[in-house]
């Protein structure tokens, strides 16, 4: 399958994943605030469906690694992937949401916070692929 067909169908499984939780529960599919509220402990209700959302997120992954023949979740070590967690956890708190809630869902209402959003997140990335491949060198 070509590379781009496959970010196609992922594209569109997406959207209309989101659209379905909107849909079907009123409910914006932005990770972050679905994880914040799980670790909140928030009504049985909320948890129930929140942590359900979770679950078949990891279940997808999972089905597609083993699809593809991956059986490691990354080449980096525990200690690395728990900083990173965290980091990415502060980040979508200091933003509001994360990439997937105002890049798919945020854009998709047409907010205008979250299209500032993703254009901060988009120009940040453009400084920091440039700095490190340009500035520092780094190959990728």
């Amino acid at each position: 399958m070509h590379p781009w067909l496959s970010a196609l169908i992922g594209g569109v499984l997406i959207g209309l994943a989101a659209t379905w939780l909107l849909w079907a529960n009123g409910r914006i599919a932005g990770v972050s605030g679905i994880v914040d509220n799980v670790v909140k402990r928030s009504s049985l209700d909320e948890w129930g469906w929140r942590a359900a959302f979770i679950v078949g997120l990891m279940l997808a992954g999972g089905i597609a690694m083993n699809a593809q023949g991956q059986h490691a979740l990354s080449p980096y070590k525990w200690p690395m992937l728990i900083v990173a967690g965290l980091l990415v956890g502060y980040g979508t708190t200091l933003g509001g949401g994360c990439t997937s809630g105002h890049g798919v869902c945020g854009l998709g209402r047409m907010s205008k916070r979250s299209f500032v959003s993703v254009v901060l997140f988009v120009a940040s990335a453009m400084v920091t692929v440039f700095v490190l491949r340009h500035v520092i060198r780094v190959s990728t």
